[in-house]
């Protein structure tokens, strides 16, 4: 079976876009930047809900049903992620993080995040699953966490049965500060 790769942004434009992206306003443009920050795919991003967030410790536990592997997968969240948590919690509108406008008790379309990025003509060639493969790049160009930190970052399941059988931890502290050197990356590039 061939494998599709999904057209991916360059890391080294991740600044261009997001300070495009952040001209946009509603739930699609917030949605699509946190997806960004987490490296997390659209499914998890659009139906994450308000009791899947701890804001005190700053983890973001997705529950196993939700994640592909069906493996409960926390994801750290770095300053940014967490100034959009802070400007949801503002607008809450119910139990999802992103509601639905025309159906106020459902997520977002997941269409929601295309369609963002289609509006945005300039990068209508690229996807929002794109991002995982543009925060990999930049984490194996540019930083010095090991594989197995980034691969634990993308929820990526581990092939080799044995060293899955062993691998009981989830480096959530180093990968508190992979995702905190990505937020800055994207931060201290961003077009002004």
């Amino acid at each position: 079976k061939k494998s599709v790769h999904h057209p991916a942004l360059p890391f080294q434009r991740i600044g261009e876009f997001l300070s495009d992206l952040r001209t946009h306003s509603g739930f699609s443009a917030l949605a699509l930047e946190l997806l960004i920050l987490t490296a997390s795919r659209t499914s998890e991003v659009i139906e994450a809900r308000w009791k899947e967030f701890d804001l005190e410790n700053k983890v973001w536990t997705i529950p196993a049903e939700r994640m592909k592997a069906g493996k409960e997968h926390r994801v750290p969240l770095n300053t940014r992620a967490m100034e959009i948590l802070g400007q949801l919690k503002e607008i809450r509108v119910n139990l999802n993080l992103f509601p639905s406008t025309l159906h106020k008790d459902r997520p977002l379309s997941n269409m929601a995040l295309l369609t963002m990025m289609r509006k945005m003509t300039k990068y209508a060639d690229y996807v929002p699953h794109g991002f995982r493969s543009t925060f990999r790049d930049w984490a194996a160009e540019t930083t010095d966490y090991s594989n197995e930190t980034v691969e634990l970052a993308l929820a990526h399941t581990i092939k080799n049965k044995a060293e899955a059988a062993y691998r009981r931890q989830d480096q959530l502290e180093k990968r508190a500060s992979l995702m905190e050197d990505w937020g800055n990356f994207i931060e201290k590039h961003l077009s002004h």
